[in-house]
């Protein structure tokens, strides 16, 4: 393995970590995948797992004997969730693949650490820790790949496709947020198998588009998958990355953190129907397909303050980013919370209109008013009041 060790890193140090790998005992268990991958790279790691030879029983007999709760969230396939102080870890036992149809995967539990490297999709999740010493264990040239910023399939691409399908966009995500080099074996197969993706469920397409659309190189990974056809039999709405690329610079030169529903609003065409459709084939939340939808439409020239009291601020800045107005319109907004406005029907009434239609037009008019002079304070806010009850006097006593 070259002798690697893993560099310190805060993770190490979580409280319960240790205790955990004890309970496991010496040589049992290893850190494996992004954990690994991450620390070698010096990104931060949010989430940790452990392989270990164990059978899933004995680990939770293990965790269990160490007063450490221990959930069975996939004790078919070997996972068992152990709950520390500073969060899950996740606890699988060694597996190689049985039976597999491109969606599912049937396992069998193995004490061989390279059968369960050879079953995941690239080198670069294929890295395992000691957790005593930090020796890193590669089976199959993961730290190489990683020095050349490269996504690799682990074994023959088109067999790793065929045994699960979400590996094609898999291989996309990981490349948009760690490639550099293009592995050309992969994408040649992606793009052969790019029909496969049929098979597969909506909201697992959705869940690793929406990550990829976050990542670095989100744009021209998007542009490569479009160039090899990968959108062309589930999304083929998505043609180009022009908007795309404009938003990402426009999100960055406005400081406004990315969106990936507003990044996936900036691949299709700017028509409500078509983002309805895509919202609804993806099967997002309908907050997001809500979200989705309004970022199709165009932004207007209301005052940017006017376009967020009434769509709200997360699609308004969605609109302007998406739109030509200056990027100072979403830093007008950027943080601001809309008001609400400080009078009731009820003080109407006590002024003397009648309940009833007239209140509700009476309330519309004096909030256009206000809204229109940008949210003025109480004192011009009373005059506004004061004119449009005059005028509504006017009116009723002419009738």
């Amino acid at each position: 393995m070259g002798g690697l060790m893993l560099p310190p890193a805060a993770w190490r140090a979580r409280a319960g970590l240790d205790r955990l790998c004890a309970a496991l005992g010496p040589g049992a268990a290893r850190f494996v995948g992004g954990a690994v991958r991450d620390t070698l790279l010096g990104i931060d790691v949010a989430d940790i797992d452990l392989a270990t030879e164990l059978p899933p029983e004995d680990v939770l007999d293990r965790l269990r004997a160490a007063g450490i709760k221990a959930v069975p969230t996939g004790l078919a396939h070997g996972t068992i969730t152990a709950v520390l102080p500073d969060g899950p870890v996740e606890v699988t036992t060694l597996r190689r693949d049985v039976a597999t149809d491109g969606r599912h995967a049937t396992v069998a539990f193995t004490q061989a650490w390279e059968e369960d490297a050879a079953r995941r999709d690239f080198t670069i999740n294929a890295l395992y820790a000691d957790p005593i010493t930090g020796e890193v264990f590669d089976y199959f040239g993961g730290v190489a790949d990683l020095a050349a910023r490269r996504v690799r399939f682990i074994g023959d691409p088109l067999q790793r496709i065929a045994e699960d399908h979400l590996r094609i966009l898999r291989f996309f995500r990981f490349h948009a947020r760690f490639g550099e080099t293009v592995d050309a074996a992969g994408l040649a197969a992606c793009a052969a198998r790019a029909n496969d993706l049929m098979a597969l469920s909506r909201e697992r397409i959705a869940a690793e588009l929406l990550k990829l659309l976050l990542a670095d190189h989100a744009v021209p990974t998007v542009a490569l998958m479009i160039g090899h056809g990968i959108f062309r039999p589930v999304l083929p709405e998505i043609v180009a990355t022009d908007r795309l690329a404009r938003l990402a610079a426009r999100e960055a030169g406005s400081g406004t953190v990315p969106n990936p529903i507003r990044r996936l609003a900036a691949l299709l065409p700017a028509d409500a129907a078509i983002a309805e459709d895509v919202g609804a084939r993806l099967k997002l939340s309908n907050l997001d397909r809500r979200r989705l939808v309004g970022a199709t439409q165009p932004a207007g020239d209301a005052p940017a303050r006017a376009i967020a009291y009434t769509l709200g601020p997360d699609l308004a800045i969605d609109r302007l980013l998406l739109s030509d107005r200056p990027l100072a319109d979403v830093a007008a907004i950027a943080g601001w919370q809309p008001p609400r406005l400080p009078v009731s029907g009820g003080a109407l009434v006590e002024r003397g209109v009648r309940k009833g239609p007239e209140v509700a037009r009476l309330l519309r008019a004096i909030e256009a008013e206000w809204v229109r002079e940008d949210f003025p304070a109480q004192p011009r806010l009373d005059a506004i009041v004061d004119d449009a009850l005059d005028q509504w006097r006017r009116v009723s006593s002419s009738a």
